[in-house]
């Protein structure tokens, strides 16, 4: 089973990473590995809107994204982390999400869609903000619902915790890292037949 996981904060060991890290910790206890992309860390262009993927579901831009491209369409599990800014996802969150409008195209133009793969494709948001109004993770997991959505992952999980602001201070939080941690388990759970 192919694990993927996109961290989408640009803060080092910040609270994104953290709840991520204890999501892995939950899938290491199955054996399996999780392959992370630092988005932050990657060369990726905005979407240009360019229309070059239309015909064809490739993205004719050659940057980190055709990795990343490679890697969704081969995974089983995709686990999105990211800050909450302005009621969204992190810029680097969301370049990449932008970037998958070839996936759109292949899916919807083409009408070509990922194959769901023998263990079916799930998805695991992990959200962390300081504001305290809900509408924060709201209007962040509509974008990842589009995203998820749009690279045939039919449901996903989300874990979102609110006032949390300063560095590493989701580790005070009273349940969000055994949360994160036992959806980090039931992620790649897989009952054959059952999903």
């Amino acid at each position: 089973m192919k694990i993927i996981a996109f961290l989408g904060s640009p803060r080092k060991d910040g609270n994104s990473a953290l709840l991520l890290r204890e999501t892995i910790r939950g899938i290491a206890e199955s054996g399996l590995t999780v392959q992370i992309f630092n988005l932050n860390e990657m060369n990726i262009a905005p979407c240009q809107s360019c229309g070059g993927c239309d015909d064809t579901g490739v993205c004719i831009f050659h940057d980190d994204m055709a990795r990343i491209h490679a890697e969704i369409r081969e995974a089983s599990r995709i686990i999105l982390a990211s800050p909450i800014y302005f009621f969204g996802v992190s810029a680097q969150t969301k370049i990449m999400i932008d970037r998958c409008q070839c996936f759109w195209c292949e899916k919807y133009l083409l009408k070509k869609p990922l194959p769901e793969g023998i263990y079916g494709r799930k998805g695991l948001l992990l959200l962390v903000g300081g504001q305290k109004k809900e509408i924060g993770i709201q209007c962040a997991e509509a974008t990842a619902k589009a995203f998820f959505r749009t690279v045939s992952v039919p449901e996903h999980e989300t874990l979102g915790y609110l006032s949390v602001d300063t560095q590493g201070a989701i580790v005070n939080h009273p349940t969000a890292l055994g949360d994160a941690y036992r959806s980090g388990k039931n992620l790649v759970t897989f009952n054959k037949g059952g999903g």
